[in-house]
């Protein structure tokens, strides 16, 4: 047989060879469905993050929404890939998972008891109340601290033969301590001032209860602790640690759109004075 100009012979055994090409994006050892919730939960957790920076807030604590889209995203690039699963031991990986999930569990654990105390109210006629200091900015209270002294103001107006304490020193990023700027509201709201005492030396609540007990008796005189809901568990638990035998508290409102950064920071507060322990 003639061949024609040009034509090429092909081996028969290589004719026969087919070649298999894998999914596009597929690779064997990848766990996609875990990758997309992470995947989605970094930039929830992202766009949280830049929603908080943009309508203020008076920490940077915020930025650990970025910190933990950042690290969602990566872990959810890792878990999708195939090759980089299958490249990490087995004994690695199971650690990894027993400490996530170990950490959820804490998580609820003390969000639960976070939430226990969120709506505290306090029976009328106590002797102090003691008023948490929050941020004190160059226009007056932060929300925050607002939300505190007006929730107080209405229990004094109540309970006109109640005592106010309050408390807190001067940060590095004010210029008056909290203490003064919160006597000066409370005057200006038609408290008497001959009502009012000012421990103006604390730095944290755990200095809040400490000093302020300098000014009553703590086993015998009841006292109302008044801060906002995401801290009245740790506030509370810090006054019966310290020896307050009748302290009740009285919750104030939080801004809905803060709600997540202030329950996880005061998940890693409550943590921090169980270890140190002021719990």
């Amino acid at each position: 047989m003639k061949r024609r100009k040009n034509e090429k012979l092909i081996p028969v055994e290589k004719s026969r060879r087919t070649i298999q090409l894998d999914k596009r994006g597929y690779e064997p050892g990848g766990h996609p469905v875990l990758a997309g919730f992470f995947g989605i939960m970094g930039i929830l957790f992202l766009i949280y993050c830049a929603g908080v920076a943009v309508l203020g807030y008076g920490t940077y604590f915020f930025l650990i929404w970025g910190v933990m889209g950042a690290c969602s995203l990566l872990l959810a690039l890792m878990l999708r890939s195939g090759r980089i699963m299958n490249a990490i031991p087995v004994w690695i990986k199971g650690v990894f998972w027993a400490f996530f999930f170990a950490g959820l569990f804490l998580f609820a654990a003390v969000e639960a008891k976070i939430l226990s105390r969120y709506n505290a109210q306090a029976a009328p006629g106590a002797d102090y109340v003691i008023i948490l200091g929050a941020q004190w900015r160059s226009t007056g209270p932060s929300e925050v601290l607002r939300q505190r002294l007006d929730k107080a103001i209405d229990y004094l107006e109540q309970n006109p033969d109640t005592s106010v304490i309050v408390s807190g020193g001067q940060g590095s990023n004010e210029s008056i301590p909290e203490a003064a700027g919160m006597q000066k509201y409370l005057i200006e709201a038609g408290i008497g001032e001959e009502r009012i005492f000012v421990e103006d030396q604390s730095f944290n609540t755990y200095q809040n209860l400490v000093f302020s007990s300098k000014f009553l008796d703590r086993e015998n005189d009841s006292v109302v602790v008044v801060t906002n809901n995401f801290h009245m568990f740790r506030a509370l638990s810090i006054a019966k640690k310290q020896g307050y035998l009748y302290a009740e508290g009285l919750s104030a409102g939080s801004s809905p759109w803060v709600v997540p950064n202030n329950l996880l920071r005061e998940f890693m507060g409550v943590v921090k004075d169980f270890f140190v322990g002021n719990l």
